[in-house]
């Protein structure tokens, strides 16, 4: 499985209808789990970005049509991180010239 980090930022919609984040919450965790994924933690934040979000899909791929199921209800505008365990990091840097 491949870790993403989500960094989300309220739409005027999002923010209008606050109230519903449980409920935006649980349909986003049906979005990751349709296409094989899960998320793994949600967090709202003080600073550029309200939510964080640590999601495992089993590639880009999928995470990619997880987020446009959750994008299309116009809450939240999104960036994606792709993250690498700290070993497959080290790895990476091994194979290095």
């Amino acid at each position: 499985m491949q870790t993403y980090i989500i960094l989300m930022k309220w739409t005027q919609a999002g923010i209008e209808k606050i109230k519903e984040l449980p409920q935006r919450v649980e349909s986003a965790r049906n979005a990751f789990k349709s296409v094989g994924g899960e998320l793994k933690a949600f967090y709202m934040t003080f600073g550029r970005y309200d939510t964080i979000a640590v999601v495992e899909a089993p590639s880009d791929k999928a995470i990619g049509k997880a987020l446009l199921i959750v994008g299309s209800g116009g809450a939240v505008s999104m960036e994606t991180l792709k993250a690498f365990p700290e070993a497959e990091g080290y790895e990476i840097i091994k194979g290095l010239p």
